[in-house]
């Protein structure tokens, strides 16, 4: 039996041109998503801060009670991992910037203010813990489909950065820092 060497080669390549392509899309998917997520704002958006919501201990919370003041609105959960990360830089960050006006605004997603009281104990949370469970329009509104999600919110209430997923201790600082700094021009942000 002869092999057409010429016609065999043709096949090969065209058979590795087509594994290529059907999965070159998915490749480019893969790329697509682990890309930043995190992008500063185009133009200057600012802050919907027209909630109020119950904390741990049942009281009212008005966010436009923080207007004036640096934030981060951080949404979480308590059965998050990555959000269980991120509590203790936020305890230090409150504490090291309290005389910049500096709060963090914890608001769980989906746990009920009893099952957030022992939680907030354990962790030491020293900043308002509220419950965000069945205010579904607060949560549309600041894209909290998942969680952590981290507002970073300048004193004149624009949005400096959003933020998906956990990040280390000193990138929350760096950001947190860039708050008290006069907004950069022709950046985005």
């Amino acid at each position: 039996m002869t092999v057409n060497t010429p016609w065999v080669a043709r096949w090969a390549v065209a058979l590795g041109l087509a594994g290529t392509l059907a999965v070159w899309p998915l490749g480019c998917a893969v790329e697509d998503f682990e890309e930043p997520v995190a992008a500063p704002p185009d133009g200057v958006e600012m802050a919907k801060l027209d909630y109020t919501l119950k904390d741990m201990n049942g009281a009212d919370v008005r966010l436009s009670d923080f207007k004036g003041r640096p934030m981060v609105i951080n949404f979480w959960a308590t059965w998050c991992a990555p959000c269980r990360h991120e509590i203790p830089a936020f305890v230090e960050l409150v504490e090291k910037y309290k005389e910049q006006n500096f709060i963090v605004l914890g608001i769980s997603v989906d746990d009920k203010a009893e099952d957030l009281i022992p939680f907030a104990e354990e962790f030491k949370m020293t900043y308002p813990v509220l419950v965000g469970l069945g205010h579904d329009e607060l949560q549309e509104h600041y894209g909290a489909y998942s969680v952590p999600v981290s507002w970073f919110i300048r004193a004149d209430g624009s949005v400096d950065y959003k933020h998906l997923g956990t990040q280390s201790p000193e990138w929350f600082e760096e950001r947190v820092k860039l708050l008290f700094e006069p907004r950069a021009t022709g950046t985005g942000q």
